[in-house]
């Protein structure tokens, strides 16, 4: 699939033109992300989770203990609502009005169920560690018997979705150009910092270059 059907579902409506609707777009935003939000309805309530995920390609990954509210809905065969944001920078214009952000964001709209295969479920929380950290899964203790037991891997089919993109300056007009005032765009990039070491740790490893040259 290179690009999603537009429909009542998915459509962008406000700022349309903002509105992206190809892989090529939606799922680098997705790969890009560390944390999403799954969105759902249970018994009239409204309910919304922050999560880590990984794409594994038209699939969404995500892990939870058994016997969570999320998990157990979407067993249900329920669906829900994931939304991923990278907000980018801050846009400051000569007027209130016109003050944006600079952001790529996406929502995915998906059915998904228990992953059970043993096999399949490692690799998918190889997938969720190896999202966060490239080069991590090798390093770390990989889960035990137990661990593996008490954790629930759902794989969510997306079914359909799009991205809604603002890139840019400012978009102010006509005599509000001339206000005097500065305007621009503050960017704001994830910008990793030194790695700060468990004081718990007896021997004093050093850090890997995969996490000394972190980036997102």
């Amino acid at each position: 699939m290179s690009e999603f059907e537009l429909s009542g579902r998915n459509q962008v409506r406000r700022y349309a033109k903002r509105g992206v609707y190809d892989t090529a777009t939606i799922y680098p935003i997705v790969d890009e992300a560390l944390v999403c939000h799954v969105s759902f309805a249970m018994d009239g309530q409204p309910y919304v989770i922050p999560t880590i995920h990984a794409r594994m390609g038209d699939e969404l990954l995500i892990h939870g203990l058994q016997g969570g509210r999320m998990l157990a809905h979407i067993n249900a065969g329920n669906p829900v609502c994931v939304a991923v944001t990278l907000l980018d920078g801050l846009v400051m214009a000569r007027t209130v009005f016109n003050h944006s952000m600079n952001y790529r964001s996406v929502v995915l709209f998906c059915r998904g169920a228990t992953i059970e295969d043993p096999a399949q479920k490692l690799a998918a929380l190889e997938r969720l560690t190896e999202h966060i950290a490239p080069g991590r899964w090798a390093e770390a203790r990989q889960p035990n018997a137990k661990e593996l037991k008490v954790t629930t891997v759902i794989a969510l089919q997306i079914e359909s979705a799009s991205a809604k993109v603002r890139q840019g300056a400012p978009g102010d007009e006509g005599e509000d150009l001339d206000f005097p005032v500065w305007a621009g765009v503050i960017p704001l990039p994830v910008t990793p910092q030194a790695g700060i070491r468990d004081p718990k740790q007896a021997v004093a490893y050093p850090l890997p270059t995969y996490l000394s040259g972190y980036r997102r």
